[in-house]
């Protein structure tokens, strides 16, 4: 059998009733990288003493990329963000259009994108870019889909690569995450395509319901057989719910990304 990926996990979404450095052990385990959310709500000595290996946190608790209040405000969240990554060895740090508030609804929603904030968002990830080459830090911009995040700014698929691509800099990649892109667009294997040289992660989860590979519509293996094809050997993140046992689940996972 071949394993062409880097298989991870978001660790807080697996065994919910467990302290999150025990989650993170238990993926290390298992032969997984840790996925995180937001670093604060965390015990950050006892995350070390884990032994994982961190692949993805998010990058900023705060700001915005399309006006200057929100720039500098997610400049500076994700310069502090950024200490936190490089203690904890986290591999790439994940930005967002704009902040997420209860239940992943932006803090700013904006339905129409003015040629004015366009511009703006390239200033400002390439602030973001400046930065993380003094820190020695890479970042990734994620997409998200509106049905469940409405409202957020340049949160397409479509969207996320047209910034990154014409940013053009190491310290920024793609966050894919496929799950979000089969809700709003669909088509993912020509996405991966369309994607692949920016890509710094690949994330998954099936839909309906936001459980493991296998679970519902989308046929994973087809798309890691289409990944590897391509000749992508990067990270697949799963940040999934478990449908019933999270080792179960993780199981699927492997499956599905083992050729």
């Amino acid at each position: 059998m071949d394993h062409p990926f880097q298989l991870a996990a978001c660790a807080e979404m697996l065994w919910q009733d467990k302290p999150i450095e025990w989650r993170a052990a238990r993926l290390s385990e298992m032969g997984f990288g840790v996925g995180l959310w937001n670093w604060p709500d965390h015990d950050l000595a006892a995350l070390e003493r884990s032994g994982a290996s961190f692949t993805i946190m998010n990058g900023y608790l705060e700001g915005r990329l399309a006006d200057d209040e929100g720039a500098d405000t997610l400049l500076k969240s994700a310069r502090e963000t950024a200490q936190v990554g490089k203690r904890l060895g986290v591999q790439r740090l994940n930005l967002h259009g704009t902040g997420l508030g209860d239940r992943g609804i932006p803090i700013a929603q904006t339905d129409t994108l003015t040629g004015c904030m366009w511009l703006k968002a390239q200033d400002t990830l390439n602030r973001i870019c400046d930065m993380a080459e003094e820190e020695g830090v890479v970042f990734t911009l994620e997409n998200l889909n509106l049905l469940d995040h409405p409202g957020c700014p340049f949160g397409s698929s479509a969207d996320v690569l047209a910034l990154v691509s014409s940013i053009d800099r190491p310290q920024l990649r793609i966050n894919l995450d496929l799950y979000h892109t089969q809700i709003g667009e669909g088509d993912l294997i020509r996405w991966c395509r369309k994607c692949l040289p920016w890509i710094g992660e690949v994330q998954v989860a099936d839909n309906p319901g936001r459980f493991e590979p296998g679970t519902g519509e989308i046929n994973y293996r087809a798309v890691a057989k289409a990944l590897a094809g391509m000749g992508y050997r990067g990270p697949v993140g799963m940040e999934a719910f478990a449908q019933s046992d999270p080792e179960t689940a993780l199981g699927a996972f492997r499956a599905a990304f083992t050729l």
